[in-house]
């Protein structure tokens, strides 16, 4: 099992507290016999019309010495995780939880910003001390 993320309980509260049922804790992602997991498996009704929307997380604290190093780790396991799942689960939604704090110190700068803007990532913000979802990008309303 993988070590958890600081802010691993944080960003459960925050998505339970914004409208989603935690349905994996980790989320399990399998090719041949190797096991990955990113952090947690979400979902929640839209409407009765539209059914669900399932996402899959992967938090990070971005706390070591290089905000550029820690952003090419989570990429690179952004990139891996997108890559399994559309094979096994085309339809949930990855997403990378970062704080609010993060998010200013790298992903509204230009580094950040490029990801962003190309569409590389998804990513949700949250505050670390309310416990809440802060921000989607891109909006969910803008996913499929």
């Amino acid at each position: 099992m993988p070590r958890l993320d600081i802010y691993h309980d944080t960003v459960k509260r925050a998505l339970e507290k914004d409208g989603w049922q935690i349905t994996q804790d980790p989320y399990r992602l399998n090719i041949g016999k190797k096991r990955l997991f990113a952090d947690l498996g979400a979902e929640r009704l839209l409407s009765a019309e539209k059914g669900t929307c399932q996402i899959a997380v992967e938090i990070k604290s971005f706390l070591g010495p290089s905000d550029v190093t820690d952003l090419e780790k989570a990429l690179g396991q952004y990139v891996l995780y997108q890559h399994l799942m559309e094979l096994t689960e085309p339809n949930r939604l990855l997403y990378l939880a970062v704080s609010t704090q993060t998010f200013y110190n790298t992903f509204a700068l230009e580094i950040g910003q490029l990801l962003l803007d190309k569409g590389t990532l998804r990513l949700f913000t949250f505050n670390i001390q309310e416990e809440v979802i802060t921000q989607w990008i891109p909006s969910l309303q803008t996913n499929p």
